[in-house]
């Protein structure tokens, strides 16, 4: 199993026109074969910052996400706005287990 997790900068003004490309990428990448969970937060003390974190069923998964119309589109919908991944790392991972 796969964790990623990545952090995204977002400038002025390019929140509102990013959110329905989010929604979208969000929806489409749930329902991936492979894809276990897929969310976009954004940050509480610091709004101009999302956090993305997604877990894969294996590398095949995570590969073949890149590869999909929707990753596609959604690089294409934020290309020309103040939208840019600063960190993005893969964890390989078990099952995990509950914290308490």
């Amino acid at each position: 199993m796969l964790i990623v997790l990545a952090k995204a900068k977002v400038g002025e003004g390019a929140m509102e026109p990013a959110r329905a490309a989010i929604a979208d990428m969000v929806a489409a990448s749930n329902a991936e074969a492979g894809c276990i969970a897929y969310a976009f937060t954004q940050d509480v003390l610091d709004p101009s910052v999302l956090h993305i974190v997604e877990k894969w069923q294996d590398d095949a998964a995570l590969a073949a996400h890149f590869a999909t119309p929707h990753m596609a589109a959604f690089g294409a919908a934020i290309s020309g706005l103040d939208f840019q991944v600063v960190e993005a790392l893969k964890f390989h991972t078990d099952e995990g287990a509950p914290v308490m």
